[in-house]
C-alpha cells in the first residue's frame, strides 16, 4: 500500500465516522422531538458537541495526513497516526455521547487525539523541512 491509499483510506474510514456521527444527531433530534437547535435537551447538545469536536479536529488531521503522504512519510507512519487517530475519536464520541461529566472514553479519546495531532504536526514540520 502506498502512502497516498493509507491516506486515503483514513479520509475514506472518517468519512463513514461523521456519516455516523450525523445520523445519531439526527437520530437524537427526531427521539426528542427537537426541530431547530438543541431545544436546550442534553442528549441533542452532547450528540451535537460530539459531531462538533471531530468538525474541528479531524479535517487538520486528515490534511496532515495527506501532506506527508505528498512528502513520502513512510506508510506505517500515516498508518499509525490514523489508526490511532480514529480510535482516539470513536473513544470520545462514545465517552461523550454517553455522558456529559467525565467518562473513560471522553477522557482517553482526547489525549489520543491530542497526542495524534501533536505527532502529526511535528511529522509535517520534519518532513517539510528535512
Amino acid at each position: 500500500m502506498t502512502a497516498f491509499a493509507a491516506a486515503t483510506l483514513y479520509i475514506g474510514l472518517f468519512c463513514l465516522l461523521m456519516l455516523a456521527l450525523k445520523m445519531n444527531v439526527g437520530r437524537v433530534r427526531s427521539s426528542e422531538r427537537v426541530n431547530f437547535g438543541d431545544g436546550a435537551n442534553e442528549a441533542l447538545q452532547r450528540a451535537i458537541r460530539v459531531q462538533g469536536n471531530a468538525v474541528e479536529d479531524v479535517p487538520v488531521v486528515l490534511l496532515g495526513l495527506l501532506g506527508l503522504a505528498a512528502l513520502a512519510a513512510p506508510t506505517v507512519l500515516i498508518h499509525a497516526l490514523g489508526a490511532s487517530f480514529l480510535l482516539g475519536r470513536v473513544l470520545h464520541a462514545v465517552g461523550l455521547g454517553g455522558s456529559s461529566g467525565t467518562s473513560f472514553g471522553r477522557l482517553v479519546g482526547t489525549l489520543i487525539s491530542m497526542i495524534v495531532l501533536l505527532v502529526t504536526a511535528g511529522a509535517c514540520i520534519w518532513f517539510a523541512v528535512t
